[in-house]
């Protein structure tokens, strides 16, 4: 079909993302994103391709069930070999309408024949990350929308997804490839968790939304030997940046609440929310 009248009613915007929401013909609600050359749509929930893998919500659902299914099978029946079970033998829910079994990848043969422990091929790490660019698309969209609750729903699923690869991938690359990303999701899930304390009036929570991914992130560098990243992160600078934006809005009261909780956070050693908290306390004390 051709879509030149749909793109004319929907003129393209550069410099920024161009979403909006319509309910589609299933009465189901959908995402569009207006590209420069076009559009893609995109379900509101469940992978948004809306396809169902061998009859699960996604292919990450799918190698969860098949994880869990070898998990049982290792624990329970030691005597007869800890492999994976065969995809047969993994308890499926009945196929979903929009499946289509020519775009659905068949299990590695790989991955099946583990003695020890559970793997993922390298096949199955990039059928996974193929899958988890269909969520980026839609929770950048979904953030400019203000959908800030489906916002946190993808974002949480894609960081499941980096620690599902990183616990269980064959090949040493596939165990790291997506750790450069996770900074930026944890971005975004900390916006989305900020932004629905605004929704509601609550800059209190939206401010410790902040800080507390901020010290998650500010960890995530230290864990990895690499502390002088945090200062350099774009992330970072996006999240401080918001949080500036937010102090001025906080109350009086909220002062002698930093403090407690500052006073928390060296009693439990925990040091990098410490630090962020005096860099909050000081601009209070700049702004008044």
């Amino acid at each position: 079909m051709d879509i030149s009248k749909i793109l004319a009613e929907w003129s393209f915007e550069p410099g920024q993302v161009n979403a909006r929401l319509i309910q589609g013909e299933d009465a189901e609600p959908k995402v569009q994103v207006r590209l420069d050359l076009g559009l893609i749509q995109m379900n509101w929930a469940g992978r948004p391709d809306g396809q169902r893998p061998h009859g699960f919500d996604s292919l990450l659902d799918f190698q969860e069930a098949q994880h869990d299914a070898w998990a049982i099978g290792h624990v329970s029946e030691p005597d007869q070999g800890t492999g994976r079970p065969p995809p047969e033998e993994v308890d499926m829910p009945n196929s979903g309408k929009g499946e289509s079994e020519a775009d659905v990848p068949e299990p590695s043969p790989e991955s099946e024949d583990v003695e020890d422990e559970f793997v993922l091929s390298a096949d199955d790490c990039r059928h996974l990350r193929d899958e988890a660019v269909q969520y980026y698309h839609r929770y950048v969209a979904l953030l400019v929308l203000e959908e800030y609750e489906a916002v946190i729903r993808d974002t949480t699923r894609n960081l499941r997804l980096l620690e599902f690869c990183s616990l269980h991938a064959k090949e040493d690359s596939d165990r790291t490839i997506l750790e450069q990303f996770r900074p930026y999701i944890m971005m975004m899930r900390a916006r989305a968790l900020a932004g629905a304390a605004l929704k509601d009036d609550q800059p209190k929570a939206s401010v410790f939304a902040l800080d507390e991914s901020l010290a998650e992130i500010q960890k995530y560098f230290a864990d990895r030997g690499t502390p002088e990243l945090f200062e350099q992160s774009s992330e970072v600078e996006a999240l401080r940046g918001m949080r500036e934006a937010l102090v001025p809005r906080l109350p009086v009261s909220q002062k002698s609440e930093l403090r407690q909780r500052l006073q928390r956070a060296l009693d439990q050693e925990n040091y990098e929310l410490a630090a962020i908290l005096r860099d909050e306390l000081r601009q209070i004390k700049d702004e008044k």
